[in-house]
């Protein structure tokens, strides 16, 4: 055993003293909020209610932030426990197909979020919204995709995984 071997293996036992197991349920709950958020915010947007508009998309920006953090965290800590990072999916035929593809598009787009997300509040606080409601056309159905996606892909994970009989 060489001295980085003891480091990793040290970590692991101290990371398996620690259960993070529930973040996957707790990140599927923020993402489902900022969803419900999401399109509050566009009803709110709709029927000229821009201040209740700012602060459902300020929470919504919030709330996947949140989302961010406990998903990196939750991450590592699989990463540290297992060796590997990911939940299996073990469903077959066409529906093994739809999870990946769901999956690839969701990771894809989900790195545009934070980028969106922040210049889209950044507009709307300078009263800047031309240009906010002109980004707000592509940056809101990405978000609201991978918000969704994010959630499906957790019911599929957890809930209809045959890997994973149940939460």
């Amino acid at each position: 055993m060489t001295p980085g071997d003891d480091y990793h293996h040290h970590t692991r036992i101290e990371a398996a003293q620690v259960d993070l197991s529930f973040l996957p349920h707790v990140n599927a709950t923020l993402n489902a909020v900022a969803c419900v958020l999401l399109f509050t915010g566009l009803v709110l947007i709709k029927n000229r209610r821009v201040e209740a508009h700012r602060n459902c998309m300020i929470t919504a920006a919030a709330l996947s932030g949140l989302f961010l953090v406990s998903y990196v965290i939750h991450y590592t800590w699989r990463a540290m426990i297992h060796g590997g990072s990911h939940t299996p999916y073990n469903g077959t035929g066409w529906i093994k197909g739809f999870y990946y593809s769901m999956l690839i598009s969701h990771i894809i787009l989900a790195v545009t979020v934070p980028v969106f997300a922040t210049r889209l509040i950044y507009l709307g606080l300078k009263e800047q919204f031309d240009r906010h409601r002109k980004l707000a056309r592509i940056g809101f159905p990405v978000w609201a995709y991978v918000s969704i996606t994010g959630v499906l892909i957790y019911l599929m994970l957890f809930w209809f995984n045959p890997a994973h009989p149940g939460p």
